[in-house]
């Protein structure tokens, strides 16, 4: 913090009316500067015209609530505080053991709660939270309220064990939010002709309402005919179980990696409707009507949706963009779009946590899973991924549990790393992301079993439960340090990116028409530059044609700005698939 630093609070006041906001100016050492009470309508203009912007921080409840007055009247913000996604972050954080005012502050709860307790029953299902950090109750909008949370905040931030990087994880934090709502507000460029060319050549002719698509129909047909059964039910799992059984099929779910175990006549039909009919309901023609209509797709993104500091997805399903409608992803008409993968992100985040030289020798310059081989680790590059991905998951059987003992034998400080984490999480314990995020406790069901299992009367069934349920926690703290840590990366690499963004100049027209642009991705984006989609690892970002290479060097040189800000001086690597591209298609 420095002193050209100010802070807003802002919020509804008791003492104004519905339609007005409260707006508190505090200096960079939070002394009270004054109030300032401005029509709810004017609020954005306000912003747009304050002086140095880039030196305000907006503190508020909830960006998702206040942010998006002002991107509808064209204006951007630099920074802010976003107080909700902060208070989740620091209520659980083990850094922050001595900040009982701010647990207390029960008010602002209710979302680290839900998604707490989701994440804790569902374990590995971490995308499944998403549901409930997006119903979660909404955090208290006054402004004194807002006042006192942040202040709250600070000293908890201040009194932990590293403050310098909580700090730098609620900046990311916030930024992030700040640009959920503006890839919301922009959207991402998607072509309505080209998505019905696909659901046409992979589904036949749109349906009339009520009515199936042709080849899911045709498939129905096929799959009922190897069942030897007209009527069976093929979209309800325990009937369709029923008739895979009566032929012999004696599956116990419908997925399709354990169907594909199976050597029957029905399998591979019954395969092939699954997935149109994914396709259908996921990404079909209601969907395109939904979501993507108007030449954008606006999903809802819900920062911090995941307990390890990963985005989820409330609405549009953002982040299970089909491989198949990926073309859709288009650019306008004298724009382009600048899109880059991170390479092995996860393994080389562990490779700097830990200080495994090695390993992150291993990863420079060239593809982690080939350098393993390189060094005679495992012998193909299947298996070192294979290797990678069991160590940070917790894979012991199979292929993962033959070659992961060769990971220890020549990266034992990354191993080590997880290996501990493993170890904590079994026993109950928390562990923490390089930034400071943490994971929740045990949920009062996990330390039931567990007890059962140690009393006098104790049988070998609750043993058994207990061994499976600790080692299931165990699991997920292993990933949850690296999974957490990759998201923090990617916050700081979106974060910077952002900032680099908002100083390259209005495009104008761009190549295009300045109203078809205006009216597609909104006044605060028509001309300029900006990150259209984020999916844990890949960014896309829509730009101008003539700006095109200029953003893929700021892309590349925020990555690696973002990894000396987490990492110092490590010798690790973030290389990028980077390409610029009229549309999002993956070879």
């Amino acid at each position: 913090m420095t002193t050209a630093t100010r802070w807003r609070v802002v919020g509804t006041a008791a003492d104004t009316q519905a339609d007005a906001l409260c707006i508190v100016d505090l200096d960079a050492d939070l002394v009270e500067l004054g109030r300032i009470i401005l029509p709810r309508a004017s609020w954005p203009a306000a912003v747009a015209e304050a002086p140095a912007p880039d030196a305000v921080r907006w503190v508020w409840s909830d960006t998702a609530r206040w942010y998006r007055g002002i991107l509808e009247a064209g204006a951007t913000v630099a920074r802010c505080h976003d107080l909700r996604l902060c208070h989740a972050i620091l209520r659980t954080s083990a850094w922050t053991g001595e900040a009982a005012a701010l647990r207390d502050a029960r008010d602002w709860d209710a979302a680290a709660s839900e998604a707490g307790v989701a994440a804790d029953d569902a374990l590995f299902d971490l995308e499944d939270v998403a549901d409930a950090a997006a119903a979660a109750s909404e955090a208290p909008h006054a402004v004194d309220a807002a006042l006192a949370e942040f202040r709250r905040q600070i000293a908890a931030v201040a009194a932990s064990v590293n403050p310098g990087r909580l700090t730098l994880l609620l900046a990311a934090e916030s930024a992030g939010a700040l640009l959920a709502a503006e890839m919301h507000a922009a959207g991402l460029p998607w072509s309505r002709a080209v998505h019905e060319a696909i659901l046409e050549e992979v589904l036949g002719a749109r349906p009339a309402p009520g009515e199936i698509a042709p080849r899911v129909r045709d498939l129905a047909v096929t799959v009922r005919r190897a069942l030897g059964d007209p009527t069976a039910s093929l979209d309800s799992q325990p009937k369709l179980l029923r008739s895979l059984h009566r032929v012999g099929v004696l599956a116990s779910s419908t997925s399709r990696w354990e169907l594909a175990r199976y050597d029957h006549p029905v399998i591979e039909p019954l395969l092939r409707y699954k997935k149109l009919t994914r396709l259908v309901s996921a990404n079909g023609w209601a969907w395109l009507d939904e979501w993507a209509s108007e030449g954008r797709f606006r999903p809802v993104y819900v920062p911090g949706g995941v307990v390890t500091g990963r985005w989820a997805s409330s609405g549009g399903g953002a982040l299970q963009l089909p491989r198949q409608l990926r073309p859709a992803v288009r650019a306008d008409e004298g724009w382009t779009l600048v899109v880059a993968d991170v390479a092995q992100l996860e393994p080389r985040v562990l490779a700097a946590m830990s200080g495994d030289l090695t390993l992150a020798g291993a990863a420079r310059g060239a593809d982690l899973y080939d350098g393993i081989v390189a060094r005679g680790v495992v012998g193909t590059r299947q298996e070192a991924k294979i290797a990678m991905l069991g160590a940070m998951y917790g894979a012991t059987t199979g292929d993962s549990g033959r070659l992961v003992p060769a990971l220890r034998r020549a990266y034992p400080r990354a191993m080590g790393l997880v290996d501990d984490a493993a170890r904590v999480g079994a026993g109950g314990g928390v562990v923490t992301t390089w930034l400071g995020r943490s994971s929740p406790a045990p949920s009062p069901d996990w330390r039931t079993v567990q007890d059962a299992a140690g009393a006098p009367e104790a049988t070998e069934g609750d043993r058994a439960r207990a061994r499976r349920s600790a080692a299931n926690r165990g699991r997920f703290t292993r990933n949850f340090v690296v999974q957490g840590t990759a998201a923090e990366w990617a916050l700081a690499w979106l974060a910077d990116l952002r900032r680099e963004l908002r100083a390259l100049p209005d495009d104008g027209d761009g190549g295009g028409s300045a109203t078809v642009k205006a009216r597609a991705s909104g006044p605060a984006f028509a001309g300029r530059a900006h990150l259209c989609f984020f999916l844990h690892d890949e960014i896309i970002v829509h730009a101008p044609l003539g700006q095109a290479e200029v953003v893929a060097d700021l892309i590349r040189c925020s990555a690696v700005r973002a990894t000396h800000l987490l990492f110092g001086g490590f010798p690790i690597d973030f290389p990028l698939d980077l390409r610029i591209t009229p549309d999002a298609a993956k070879g």
